[in-house]
């Protein structure tokens, strides 16, 4: 079952539900009663994208329409901006999307989604294939509205030597999720899978990650940050399985959140299935409340409470941030935090 079923056949019996293990916190088929009408074309014109002027190029997929894969050759190079749109009046829609690397290819992907309307339920399904010694850096920027459902659902495939870093930065809908899976077959090759949530309202926000080690020699870095306000609801699911002979495992990863009202909600599942022995893995989950004394320190120097807190709030989000490599994209990242913080002077 998935939302890109129910979308292709319109029956709402094919949505995930609470039943489900993997979608108890994010149910979508007691959220979705009748599907929409299918997004039509449309011919609007693009405003520039979250991270305009970085990429080498731009590729547009909009209400499900437009190109379905890009391809880097072995040794090269390339910044690639891919949106995800759901236009003004667009209903239900599902697109697939292939980003595939030759051996020591270098890319950096650029990936956002923007809704730009209201009501509509969108899918994207994506595969991610690195040939060996080549390097990914995936950054997705999920700018969905607050009656917006988008499911992003993407299969990372590494080859040996291979290196492959993530950071999803969201601010919610009525529904979001963005789930990862990556076979990481050892051999040297390293994922690092990272993610920041910052909600308000009755928005929603689920980062799921599921990386399958399944040769020795291999290392995993997740760090997820997130804040969540008002009723909204924050959701973390990251599962970590070590296979039977996959030793020399470096695996780690580590969930912490502040939640600022009584109404707001996080859940968090973090998971090791380990099934060798000579293995290095570790997680943590934390959830909490803002410093108190850093708060009633900054106000004794003049700094008005809603200053300090986003203050607080961006330094104990900034980590995330700053793990990003390249800097282009570090920067756009910094922006977008400023922007939410200053957009929810409430925080």
């Amino acid at each position: 079952m998935s939302l890109a079923r129910a979308i292709a056949t319109g029956d709402v019996a094919q949505l995930p539900s609470r039943r489900d293990e993997a979608w108890r916190w994010s149910d979508l088929r007691g959220l979705i009663r009748v599907l929409p009408p299918a997004s039509g074309a449309s011919d609007a014109e693009l405003p520039p994208g979250p991270f305009d002027g970085l990429a080498d190029f731009e590729i547009a997929i909009v209400n499900g329409r437009g190109p379905p894969a890009v391809d880097l050759a072995e040794g090269e190079t390339r910044r690639v901006a891919l949106r995800f749109v759901a236009a003004p009046g667009a209903g239900a829609h599902s697109a697939c999307f292939a980003v595939n690397l030759g051996d020591g290819a270098r890319c950096l992907l650029l990936e956002s989604y923007e809704g730009r309307g209201d009501g509509y339920v969108a899918s994207a399904d994506i595969d991610i294939r690195l040939g060996r010694g080549a390097t990914l850096e995936r950054i997705v920027m999920a700018d969905d509205t607050g009656e917006g459902v988008s499911v992003s659902k993407t299969a990372v495939s590494l080859g040996a030597e291979a290196v492959f870093g993530q950071t999803v930065l969201t601010a919610g809908a009525r529904r979001q999720r963005i789930e990862t899976q990556l076979d990481h077959p050892g051999a040297g090759a390293v994922a690092r899978l990272d993610g920041l949530y910052l909600l308000g309202d009755k928005r929603h926000a689920d980062i799921t990650t599921v990386v399958s080690h399944c040769g020795a020699g291999g290392a995993t870095d997740q760090l997820t940050k997130g804040v969540v306000r008002d009723q909204a609801r924050g959701v973390f699911q990251g599962r970590i399985v070590v296979a039977k002979g996959a030793d020399q495992t470096d695996a780690r990863m580590g969930h912490h959140a502040l939640v600022l009202s009584d109404r707001a909600e996080v859940d968090a599942k973090p998971e090791l299935e380990i099934y060798a022995d000579d293995v290095l893995c570790a997680h943590g989950n934390t959830v909490g409340a803002l410093d108190e004394e850093a708060l009633f320190y900054a106000r004794q120097r003049g700094i008005p409470e809603a200053q300090a807190r986003a203050m607080l709030m961006q330094a104990f989000l900034a980590q995330v941030i700053d793990r990003i490599e390249d800097a282009g994209a570090r920067g756009a990242a910094a922006d977008w935090l400023m922007r939410q913080l200053e957009a929810r002077d409430e925080f």
